[in-house]
């Protein structure tokens, strides 16, 4: 990839391949491409000594064929206009190839967190916000952010209470932004989102036998060899996940050090030692490795890079080793870097499809702010009660007794958990499915990176035909 080429022209070489599948009008499919909206605000910090910061902030709006529109805001020195629209942009197409009725949007905040006390974050914050508010960037209906590199719970937690003080949407205030802590309307499972919802479409895609035969690999999880570039978050959670599911996590890596051990990393272990030592190097069995991105040319079945974009690219796709690269980060792959994977016949699972878990979570947490009902409680006891009678019937024909534990087993009802990870579930199944089918229809031409996007570009085509813009 020539390196004049930013990431947003990236992100649209993969949509110009996929429009070639399509018959739409140019026009239809400029409108598609086209960042709708993106605002850059400046702003004045008083920092705790009394001296004067100016503050570069920005969000995008990629596309408005359904509001609100839907995506984080990062924390990062590398924050950039142009990499702001196209995490937008990639935001759009992954709520539309899961069916999350969301537009896709993007913020960011020029910034690196560890230069600032938590009260110079929290004016940052709160001024950001209010920034938002003053240009109709921010609202239930409008746009909706939400925690993404150098964010979490907390500045949410800033975020939605800025909003309702210089608001007048007292009641669904808080579906302003998602991500925010369970006492101020989160929702179970938020942080495992994102890990969990790779884990689900790595199974999906390790369960086809007609795939993992031309891959030379056996269906299922059961022993395949996992690498990870990443160990945040959704890192961590994947890799968590991937073990308990029969993988084996043979790499790891993060901003401390890579580490590697062809026999096997005990997740849970590793997270240990790198709480302790502040360092994933070193860890007992394992070998070192000179940095971030050796980890990606180690031997593996699959590479899952979890951390930030361009890391696979035209120079080290070559000596990539793995037979499926899950691609948990957004933009690992550069379309240089993707051709010479295609080439190799490596299985690329997408960026699009498989990080989608989080904002899948967004989308519930937004759903119960505006309902004011957590999922669960109008049903759950029901439920428990109806099985628990059923199971009484069943003793009193049978004659023989439960135990304590088999009845409470049993008679299990469905916490907010419990609904939002089958909800998740069966959204990344589906998904994963149409995918792989619209691939299969398309022909040996068509990945599963293409074929995402094009399933992409007819639904948001649709929405605009739909709407009479376009004949």
């Amino acid at each position: 990839m020539p390196p004049e080429d930013s990431f947003f022209q990236q992100v649209n070489l993969n949509f110009d391949r996929a429009a070639q599948f399509t018959d739409y009008p140019p026009g239809l499919l400029e409108q598609v491409k086209i960042c709708n909206s993106v605002c850059h605000m400046t702003f004045p910090l008083e920092r705790d000594d009394g001296e004067i910061e100016v503050i570069h902030a920005w969000r995008a709006e990629h596309s408005h064929h359904k509001q609100p529109t839907k995506g984080g805001v990062r924390y990062s020195t590398l924050v950039n206009e142009d990499e702001v629209i196209a995490l937008a942009a990639l935001m759009t197409y992954k709520c539309t190839i899961v069916d999350v009725p969301f537009g896709g949007a993007k913020g960011g905040v020029q910034i690196d967190t560890k230069n600032y006390s938590t009260a110079e974050l929290e004016r940052i914050t709160r001024r950001y916000t209010y920034e938002l508010i003053q240009k109709n960037f921010i609202g239930p209906g409008i746009d909706v952010p939400a925690p993404d590199y150098g964010t979490g719970e907390r500045e949410m937690a800033w975020i939605a209470d800025t909003y309702k003080s210089f608001t007048p949407d007292k009641l669904e205030g808080l579906a302003c932004v998602t991500g925010k802590p369970m006492e101020l309307g989160g929702i179970q499972g938020r942080t495992a989102a994102t890990g969990r919802g790779v884990y689900f479409g790595i199974r999906e895609a390790c369960g086809f036998s007609e795939d993992m035969k031309v891959l030379g690999l056996t269906p299922g999880l059961e022993g395949k060899s996992v690498v990870i570039q990443g160990f945040g978050n959704v890192g961590y959670h994947s890799a968590k996940f991937l073990e308990e599911g029969g993988a084996v996590i043979v790499g790891l890596a993060d901003m401390t050090g890579a580490i590697y051990n062809p026999k096997g990393l005990g997740v849970e272990e590793v997270f240990e030692h790198r709480t302790e030592k502040d360092s994933l190097l070193d860890f007992p069995g394992a070998t070192n490795l000179p940095s971030l991105t050796d980890i990606l040319e180690q031997e593996c079945d699959i590479l899952i890079p979890a951390a930030l974009e361009n890391q696979i690219t035209g120079e080290n796709a070559s000596r990539i080793k793995a037979k499926i690269i899950a691609e948990a980060a957004n933009g690992p792959t550069t379309p240089e870097g993707d051709e010479i994977l295609r080439a190799k016949g490596v299985w690329v699972i997408p960026d699009v499809y498989l990080n989608a878990g989080g904002v899948t979570i967004s989308y519930f947490e937004w759903l119960k702010n505006l309902s004011h009902v957590r999922f669960g409680q109008l049903e759950r006891r029901f439920e428990e009660n109806r099985d628990r009678n059923l199971l009484k019937a069943m003793e009193d024909v049978s004659g023989q007794q439960f135990s304590k534990t088999e009845r409470d087993r049993l008679a299990h009802g469905a916490t907010e958990e419990d609904l939002v990870e089958a909800a998740l579930e069966e959204t990344m199944v589906t998904a994963y499915d149409e995918i792989r089918r619209e691939s299969k229809a398309l022909g040996e031409a068509a990945d599963l990176r293409t074929a995402a996007m094009v399933l992409a570009i007819h639904k948001i085509a649709g929405s605009y035909i739909q709407l009479g813009i376009f004949p």
